[in-house]
């Protein structure tokens, strides 16, 4: 089986993903339903309200590529920053569906910079506010986080709000 079906009823195939199969429900469901830090958090807290939080992080002119820069693992899932270290392959997958996905959006590829910046003081906002002590450094002390506090939504609240966000801010 080299597919997958998506919440809209969709034969989705990930490796071979086709332009007119990327749906903006199916990414803001899958999302809101899949944990960050692989479920390893205080407390559920979803891809899609990370999203959601990226996309306000990032400067002018980027946010709808901050609301979709993980788009890609509601359709692949996610791995661990560790694993996909070392697994190149997963990598270009993701890369490849990232740029159907940006095609379809009519956004410019690769994801800027600005967005990745955004991405990683989400990241060390998050481990501050969500998770327990660290055991060790996660070689991010030059990021600095955002002085706001994380108080996780539930998966159906981040669902209408990554689908709000994505109208506000144009289809």
């Amino acid at each position: 089986m080299s597919w997958i079906q998506t919440y809209t009823a969709k034969q989705f195939f990930p490796l071979d993903a086709r332009l007119d199969d990327i749906e903006i429900d199916d990414i803001a469901h899958g999302l809101s339903l899949q944990c960050r830090f692989n479920g390893h958090c205080r407390c559920f807290y979803s891809v899609a309200e990370h999203s959601v939080r990226v996309s306000h992080a990032v400067p002018t002119g980027h946010e709808r590529w901050g609301l979709l820069h993980d788009a890609g693992e509601a359709y692949l899932s996610d791995l661990p920053r560790p694993i996909k270290q070392e697994l190149p392959a997963f990598s270009e997958f993701e890369d490849r569906l990232l740029q159907i996905i940006a095609q379809r959006y009519s956004l410019p590829w690769p994801i800027p910079p600005e967005v990745l910046e955004a991405d990683n003081r989400l990241l060390v906002t998050e481990a501050r506010d969500l998770m327990g002590p660290p055991p060790a450094s996660w070689g991010m002390e030059d990021v600095v986080p955002l002085a706001e506090t994380i108080e996780p939504w539930s998966a159906a609240e981040a669902e209408q709000r990554f689908l709000a966000r994505f109208r506000e801010l144009g289809s």
